[in-house]
């Protein structure tokens, strides 16, 4: 029992002539929801890959993960020492 275009564009209510537009952004949001949850997972930040997991966004908050937010460390030691060297 395979959908074919036509039921699959009644299905999402779209035009079979616009069907490429929504796979093309399925394969755009997967491929950079695969790289932000590798790079948190990596950086064991816990929190950021079930968010990335779970929001759908069409990549926008992987994308920002990657490029803003896996650079900042927010590991408490570091700022503590940071803190520690100002004084001195």
């Amino acid at each position: 029992m395979a959908i074919d275009y036509v039921q699959l564009s009644q299905i999402l209510g779209v035009s079979e002539k616009y069907l490429w537009f929504f796979a093309l952004a399925l394969l755009w949001s997967l491929i950079w929801k695969i790289v932000a949850c590798w790079k948190a997972a990596r950086k064991n930040n816990f929190i950021w890959f079930i968010i990335l997991f779970v929001v759908n966004t069409l990549g926008i908050l992987e994308i920002l993960y990657i490029f803003l937010f896996s650079k900042i460390n927010l590991n408490e030691k570091e700022i503590i020492t940071s803190k520690k060297r100002k004084k001195k």
